[in-house]
């Protein structure tokens, strides 16, 4: 039985890389980068993808999170709470203090809740998707994500109460 080629339709595989890697390091060149490297290792490797090992994308992404931290050896001095972009205080303001502020909240969770967040809303992936990659089960990843958007939630809570000067405190630490 001769396999498919994960690659043939590639226009919404790239997206959805694109939508992951953005989100763990930032919008923008970095991100097109670490895309074009993952589609690059993909179509090295091409020859490995296994289809009864399931789709497309999971493996996609298990090689954009190689390539993400890959990344982040290389450049340990960039962190997704960096912008690039000059933003006009009249324009856009309210805007950036809302993104800086979420951006740091994402920044303030461990490793393995940010890459639960990539993966759930970066990809777009289910829980029971995320599972698969991880090694989890659905009710773990379910779990993992729900403590995560708490304490994103509640660190957005105290920000707002505590106003702009509150962004760049660093968090409390509750011991795991």
């Amino acid at each position: 039985m001769r396999q498919r080629d994960p690659l043939a339709n590639p226009a919404p595989l790239i997206r959805r890389v694109y939508s992951y890697v953005a989100y763990r390091i930032g919008d923008g060149p970095d991100a097109e980068d670490v895309t074009s490297e993952v589609f690059e290792r993909a179509l090295r490797y091409r020859a490995s993808y296994d289809e009864s090992r399931g789709r497309p994308v999971p493996w996609l992404l298990g090689i954009a999170r190689r390539c993400v931290e890959d990344a982040r050896l290389r450049h340990p001095q960039v962190t997704s709470s960096e912008f690039s972009d000059v933003v006009s205080a009249q324009d856009l303001e309210g805007d950036a203090v809302r993104r800086v502020t979420v951006t740091t909240a994402v920044n303030r969770l461990d490793e393995r809740a940010r890459d639960l967040l990539a993966l759930r809303y970066g990809a777009d992936l289910s829980a029971r998707q995320i599972g698969e990659i991880l090694g989890l089960r659905t009710n773990a990843v379910e779990v993992a994500l729900h403590r995560a958007l708490a304490q994103v939630r509640s660190d957005l809570e105290e920000a707002r109460q505590e106003g702009p000067a509150a962004i760049g405190k660093p968090a409390p630490r509750i011991a795991p």
